[in-house]
Formats: structure tokens, C-alpha cells, sequence
């Protein structure tokens, strides 16, 4: 699938794979597997950014994963996303959609609204609200179809 495919058609929480098409390189080549898993690698289906203008410049849509957390002492100290333009020459695949009954908790009402946490149900969802900050968060319920439902306001 190509990242337009991927903007168009996958849901928020879904789990990513890109590639390059590249076989991967020997352990013993450091520095071209890095460069190799730069390319190549998941991650958590965050945000859909429409197309936006700032000033003369048009910045096309894009689609954003959550790659991981490094953590220290228990506490997140640095949390990575990747964005990608629909653009991208990079081969997007679906591996985990979002189980049914599942619940999103998205950081703001809107098209633009960025996934925070995906819980595996609702009070789930509004029990990790209840201990994180995001005064205007909204979850929404994944149906038998995939598709978010029942966007209402956590408060």
C-alpha cells in the first residue's frame, strides 16, 4: 500500500509496517542497519494531517506513527513518532487493525486529532483519562466495521 492508501483507508491505532523493499544487511554492518531500520520498521497509527498552508507554502497530507518510548526509571523521557508524506516513496502494510469494542482517546475534537491511548474498552479508556491530562480528549469506540464510532467528550 502506498502512505495515500494508508491516510485513506486505515484507522487511527492501527499498527503500520514500512519498507523500502531493501534486504536487510548483516548484524555485523552497524551503521548500514541503522540506516536500513531507519527505512524499515513499525509503528502505531497516531494522526492523519490534512493538507495545510503556511504562508506561500503547501505542506501536503501526512499520516504519523508512534515508533516507540525510551523510558528511565519507569518515566517516558522520550517518545517517537514518525511522519511520513502521502508522498512517500516507502511501501506502507496494515499488520493489526483495532479490536471491536475497543476505545480511542483522542487529544482534541476534529479531523487533525491526535491518538494518545488505545484502551480495550471504553471504561478503560475513561479510568486512563481520569489519571492523565488532556482536558479536551474525546473517545471514540471501534465498530464490527473498523470505523470509529460514538466520538463524544470525555469531561
Amino acid at each position: 500500500m502506498s502512505a495515500q492508501s494508508i491516510y485513506d483507508l486505515a484507522p487511527l491505532g492501527a499498527i503500520i509496517r514500512f519498507s523500502d523493499d531493501t534486504p536487510r544487511p548483516p548484524e555485523r554492518h552497524r551503521k548500514k542497519l541503522a540506516a536500513w531500520e531507519h527505512r524499515n520498521s513499525s509503528g502505531r497509527l497516531i494522526r492523519k494531517q490534512s493538507e495545510r498552508r503556511i504562508g506561500n507554502t503547501v505542506i501536503s497530507p501526512s499520516i504519523t506513527l508512534h515508533a516507540g518510548d525510551y523510558c528511565g526509571g519507569g518515566v517516558v523521557v522520550l517518545r517517537v513518532h514518525r511522519t511520513f508524506s502521502v508522498d512517500s516513496d516507502l511501501t506502507f502494510v496494515v499488520t493489526e487493525r483495532p479490536k471491536v469494542g475497543s476505545a480511542q482517546v483522542l487529544d482534541r475534537p476534529g479531523e487533525d486529532a491526535e491518538l494518545v491511548y488505545l484502551a480495550s474498552h471504553r471504561a478503560a479508556a475513561e479510568e486512563w483519562l481520569t489519571r492523565h491530562g488532556y482536558p479536551t480528549a474525546i473517545l471514540r469506540e471501534i465498530s464490527a466495521d473498523g470505523a470509529a464510532v460514538q466520538g463524544r467528550t470525555a469531561a
